[in-house]
């Protein structure tokens, strides 16, 4: 049993020289969805302090990020989520695409299934009251309808 203990802290110590890359992308201020959308500062906020840490380019990283395994763990999240949606190029989807990405953002929402549960561990303040919800579902549902409204065009 000591053994196996000592080969555990062994092998934790030797993960820890394989750090995670915490580097953001450059921001693209042009391209940021807050930005285009010209986005009220009280949805800004919620849309930020629950989102942004994983679907943009200005992932905040927590203290435990540091740490190996939990830091491939967190990376996997924001590279997911980004992959998913990217607030801070989401210019660059055509309105189309953009329409779909609001359309995901209502029903992710409203099934309560964004932020990730995983996520309140460390960040409280993220999580959305019911109301918070209510009112980015309708900012979501109004931007998608002026996005396909444009479209029509």
């Amino acid at each position: 049993m000591k053994k196996i203990v000592v080969i555990l802290l062994v092998a934790f110590i030797i993960i820890q020289f394989f750090p995670i890359d915490k580097t953001n992308p450059p921001p693209t201020p042009g391209m940021d969805f807050l930005k285009i959308k010209n986005t009220p500062e009280p949805i800004a906020k919620i849309i930020k302090t629950s989102c942004y840490d994983c679907h943009s380019n200005e992932t905040r990283y927590p203290w435990y990020s540091s740490i190996s395994p939990a830091s491939w763990f967190v990376k996997n999240h924001i590279d997911e989520g980004r992959k998913h949606l990217n607030f801070s190029t989401f210019a660059v989807y055509e309105p189309k695409r953009q329409a779909h990405k609001l359309e995901e953002c209502i029903e992710m929402i409203e099934k309560e299934e964004m932020p990730l549960e995983s996520y309140y561990v460390g960040h409280q303040a993220a999580k959305l009251t019911s109301a918070q919800c209510k009112e980015l579902v309708q900012y979501f549902k109004k931007e998608k309808e002026d996005t396909e409204r444009k479209m029509s065009f």
